[in-house]
């Protein structure tokens, strides 16, 4: 539970250090506070008084997480002008503690009043700021040992912070302070021991400034790939939990960045020992994730993650970014296993995206809430209460007796079977804290269906059929319950992700659907998220109530993550489709990248403006977690570049990248995998893989598949078409040297473009790239 430490100063006028603050009010670090959550919007804070002079109740903004006070000048003014502290709220729209925090305390009519009186209150969508949010929680987490979100932190009117936490009940509880009593001992402690506030939050800020600084020494290189890919496996391999896969026992994450790392470690290391239990390590996983309730069996996507060991009983929240990351790593496990199960798992994903998070301008929305009001009706909404089942809703749902089956058994019998739905519910106590999903059961698969028609006597035909045709009537069920709320704000960042989602899967599998539909984001991206006249990505966009795409009050401008993403977005695209306008709009975006975050003294991107005054810490995110790290995505990115490009400077970039986070990878390099992955693909240079032919020819596209049909992380794929004026003959004048053999099209597999002898035949151009 929240951990809280709380004691009254002995002197009014004592002076206050870093720790001595944790010791007057605070300090909250429950992780459970990560538990993303609840449908509703969060409102203001309780608004003034009419009698109140102070600007009225900005309009809603368009996110919908943030009213009140946005983060910007207006609130900042309004603090010096009357001489406040600022509260400042940090949470996202599908987070539950976010909305406990905004029912049990914000609509409060005294904490809303005293919040009103005595502090300027901004509400900051953490998916929108991302910056603000990293500074203040690098605050939080170093000042009190744990972060999540609600994330609640008092400021001086010039930002720096005093006082920090996450969720805060309103009242206390034993020894654990509520909100009430934080608010009374800030204000307390802003009027008699100011000067020592002030001075301790300048103190600790002054420290994460030095703590969180990266850079390269002068003349530093990368580390040596090769020792540091062997520790990230080891660490990796120390750290997995070999009976249902995965990175540790609970609660359980997808982590896409460890099994992309993991199968580019297999590639480099096939015949080893360590190669293979890498391999292993990465399908198990992947294949129990796929068996797990983590899996919506019904209605397709993956939930956030498991709060038990076994991928059984998820938090029920849908995350974009989940769906896009997941995608890519089953279509890879495809590739490297041929295993259709991984196909059918990576189409299934896109399923459930296309249908339930895109919008028809391209985009995609970020995220289903968790939560929703229960079928059988009531005012308070439940966790799951969407996605979970009773059995007798399965008996009544399934009555049929199935001819042939053993026993006379009902489709419920064999659906229930299958999935381990039981009459009394199949969730245990310690997954259920709150009794949500007492009586209630969460899909998963239990057996094989070549036991479970074994089990009734059936043919593996005859059950697939059943169970296929089940699911459906339980979709249908679904379609009449209360929906989740559904956040359709559209960010730059996560629909990049997403575009190297259907771009990655839509060539592998040669889906020209699938392809269409990534087009069709690139497009939204360029529309409606590229201001062409600044030349700059903004960060987000939203669905407004005509169902037509509008920004905000004030647009945000887009952060390293934006870039990066969309980037690699366009370069996954350009592979797919081998149209070279996603590759020039790609090289203007990296342009656009390196002007506004490159750090020219240390090396590396920054994550956010580093001129903005209003964030007081130039981070450099060090680590890839539910996202990857946007310098770890940069590392690969300008290496393909150079390679499309045929500038140098950008392969200097990516070592010069690298070697600013030489020591983190050294150490630990599990905390950034996707980082790793660039350094290996800086280390065994990247395999440039020319196809000359015409583009829809079939002799082309059978090159192309035997490409796409194989794992190949160290590679750039392009098309020479023998339009000499066009996008890629101007950047490498080299292809024109390459011609087709014949009438033929042509394969040619090169390293700086020092080329093996061409290949016409399919069979001999995957032997040539396997070896």
């Amino acid at each position: 539970m929240l951990r809280l430490a709380w004691a009254r100063s002995s002197s009014k006028n004592s002076r206050v250090d870093p720790a001595r603050l944790l010791s007057i009010v605070l300090l909250g670090g429950d992780n459970k506070s990560h538990s993303p959550e609840q449908s509703r919007d969060i409102s203001g804070l309780t608004p003034p008084p009419a009698s109140d002079k102070s600007p009225s109740l900005l309009s809603p903004r368009t996110s919908q997480y943030c009213f009140r006070y946005p983060w910007g000048q207006e609130a900042f003014d309004k603090a010096r002008s009357e001489d406040k502290p600022i509260f400042l709220s940090v949470g996202y729209s599908t987070c539950h503690w976010c909305h406990v925090m905004e029912r049990e305390s914000f609509e409060d009519e005294e904490i809303g009043k005293t919040l009103s009186d005595n502090f300027v209150c901004i509400k900051v969508d953490r998916e929108e700021r991302p910056d603000v949010d990293k500074v203040y929680m690098t605050f939080v987490q170093a000042t009190s040992g744990g972060g999540g979100w609600p994330m609640s932190v008092w400021l001086t009117p010039d930002l720096r912070p005093f006082i920090g936490g996450t969720y805060f009940p309103p009242k206390d509880s034993g020894r654990r302070p509520g909100l009430k009593t934080v608010l009374t001992r800030i204000m307390e402690q802003w009027q008699d021991n100011r000067e020592a506030l002030e001075s301790s939050g300048e103190r600790v800020i002054e420290a994460l400034k030095k703590g969180t600084s990266i850079a390269a020494n002068p003349g530093e290189t990368p580390p040596p790939a090769h020792d540091v890919a062997n520790r990230c496996f080891v660490q990796l391999a120390h750290s997995y939990e070999e009976e249902y896969g995965g990175f540790r026992d609970a609660p359980k994450f997808p982590s896409p960045v460890n099994l992309m790392f993991l199968m580019s470690f297999w590639s480099v290391n096939r015949s080893s020992t360590e190669g293979s239990e890498a391999l292993q390590m990465t399908l198990h996983t992947l294949r129990m994730m796929a068996l797990g309730g983590i899996h919506d069996h019904v209605a397709q996507g993956f939930h956030r993650y498991s709060t038990d060991s076994s991928w059984h009983v998820p938090h029920f929240e849908k995350m974009l970014y989940d769906q896009a990351q997941l995608a890519v790593a089953y279509i890879s496990a495809y590739q490297v296993s041929g295993e259709q199960v991984f196909a059918d798992v990576a189409r299934d994903i896109l399923l459930y995206v296309s249908r339930d998070l895109s919008d028809k301008s391209g985009g995609f929305y970020s995220a289903e809430d968790a939560d929703s009001l229960p079928a059988a009706g009531g005012s308070e909404k439940r966790e799951g209460a969407f996605c979970v089942w009773m059995g007798s809703e399965v008996r009544e749902l399934l009555p049929v007796v199935v001819e042939g089956a053993t026993g006379g058994a009902t489709e419920a019998d064999i659906f229930m079977h299958h999935y381990g739905v039981k009459e009394q519910g199949n969730v245990d106590m310690e997954q259920d804290p709150h009794g949500e999903l007492q009586g209630q059961n969460v899909l998963i698969v239990r057996y094989s269906v070549e036991l479970t028609a074994a089990r009734f006597g059936l043919s593996v035909a005859k059950v697939s059929e059943l169970l296929a045709s089940a699911r459906a009537k339980m979709a249908e069920v679904r379609k009449s319950r209360p929906a989740p709320h559904l956040d359709t704000k559209m960010l730059a960042s996560w629909n990049g992700l997403m575009l190297s989602g259907f771009a990655r899967v839509g060539a592998v599998l040669d889906d020209k659907a699938l392809l269409e539909r990534a087009v069709q984001a690139a497009g939204f991206l360029k529309e409606h998220l590229w201001d062409a006249e600044r030349q700059i990505m903004l960060r987000s966009c939203y669905r407004g109530d005509e169902m037509e795409v509008e920004q905000g009050v004030s647009p945000i401008a887009g952060f390293l993550d934006d870039y990066a993403y969309v980037i690699c977005g366009l370069l996954d695209l350009y592979e797919a489709t081998l149209q070279p306008e996603w590759l020039r709009w790609g090289e203007e975006l990296q342009d656009r990248q390196d002007l506004l975050f490159w750090d020219a003294e240390g090396g590396g991107y920054y994550c956010s403006d580093p001129t903005d005054p209003t964030v007081l810490l130039r981070l450099k995110q060090d680590q890839d977690g539910a996202e990857p790290s946007a310098n770890s995505v940069s590392a690969l990115n300008l290496l393909r570049l150079s390679h499309y490009t045929g500038r140098k400077d950008w392969s200097q970039r990516s070592q010069q990248l690298l070697a600013a986070f030489s020591d983190r990878l050294t150490r630990v390099p599990i905390a950034l995998p996707e980082m790793v992955r660039g350094l290996m693909a800086n280390h065994y240079t990247l395999k440039q893989i020319v196809i000359c032919g015409q583009r829809d020819a079939p002799d082309t596209s059978s090159l192309l598949a035997t490409v796409n049909s194989l794992f190949l992380p160290h590679k750039v794929l392009m098309l020479a078409d023998g339009e000499t004026e066009g996008y890629l003959y101007q950047r490498l004048p080299i292809l024109s040297s390459l011609t087709c053999q014949g009438s033929s099209a042509t394969a040619y597999v090169c390293e700086d473009f020092t080329c093996a002898l061409p290949v016409t035949d399919p069979q001999e151009l995957r032997r040539l790239l396997l070896e």
